[in-house]
């Protein structure tokens, strides 16, 4: 699995929001880092989840999952979420 730093997870969500038009759901928020968050609902754009992990206690990394369809459990966190 690929890891990001917050700069291009920034990046991405930029993207994802301005140029795609999509949404953006924070299931979690995150201590150094983004948490764990869902980009979502972007016309003819995979779905996106970015989550934050622990690497020590002064930083945190990211990684990026990307999906053709958004999975039925992220669904649902999206929409205990709104």
């Amino acid at each position: 699995m690929k890891k990001y730093s917050l700069q291009q997870c920034e990046k991405i969500i930029d993207r994802y929001i301005n140029e795609r038009n999509g949404e953006l759901t924070q299931i979690e928020e995150g201590c150094l880092g983004l948490g764990f968050l869902i980009l979502h609902d972007a016309p003819k754009t995979k779905t996106v989840i970015i989550q934050e992990y622990f690497i020590t206690s002064w930083s945190s990394g990211h990684t990026v999952k990307m999906y053709n369809k958004i999975p039925k459990k992220y669904q649902k966190l999206i929409d205990s979420a709104n």
